[in-house]
């Protein structure tokens, strides 16, 4: 692989898409790879959009430019659509069939998306669609979900598998290792059958 492999995590404050970023830096340092990152999260604690850039192999600085990402991973439908002007033509998006209806609809009476709209207009890349949600909760813990959504995606993050299990266990509470590394293992299946 030659050049930058940039990855945009994104969700809703809450999701665990920090957590995510981390661990995908942990295992580029376990595989003595460069990283750079930047994060947004200023209204993460109210359930506000969060996004998290991650370049692997990267020369230049931490930002992904729109149309630059080759992966998107996202833990809701609705931020999935927001952010996919980020990715290449040829990009991957890896997104979780979450979908949290912002409270600006209600107050404004909008119409959001449908499902299939959604499903619709990020297909123009490549996709893969997870239940991270039920996969969490049969792993041991719907708290997961930013896991599984990691094993899914670990299909087309151009590090080991075993990197990122490695950096998961470092990087969660010991009482949840066990759990998360089902989840992962769970997720890298589901993110297989697309």
């Amino acid at each position: 692989m030659t050049g930058s492999y940039d990855i945009l995590i994104v969700g809703i404050g809450g999701q665990g898409t920090i957590l995510a970023s981390n661990i995908l830096g942990e295992a580029s340092l376990i595989e003595g790879r460069q990283i750079k990152g930047a994060e947004t999260h200023g209204m993460a604690q109210r359930g506000g959009s969060v996004e998290s850039h991650i370049r692997i192999d990267g020369l230049y600085g931490p930002l992904i430019a729109p149309g630059q990402a080759d992966l998107l991973i996202s833990f809701d439908f609705l931020e999935a659509l927001r952010y996919s002007h980020y990715l290449k033509k040829e990009g991957t998006a890896v997104v979780s069939r979450n979908l949290v209806i912002p409270t600006s609809v209600y107050t404004q009476k909008l119409t959001p998306p449908t499902e299939d709209e959604i499903i619709a207009a990020l297909k123009k890349h490549g996709l893969c669609l997870v239940e991270a949600d039920r996969i969490a909760t049969e792993a041991g813990s719907p708290l997961s979900q930013n896991v599984v959504m990691l094993g899914a995606a670990s299909r087309w993050i151009p590090l080991k598998p075993e990197s990122l299990l490695e950096a998961v266990k470092r990087l969660v509470p010991k009482k949840m290792v066990e759990i998360n590394a089902k989840a992962f293992q769970m997720g890298r299946d589901a993110g297989g059958k697309s």
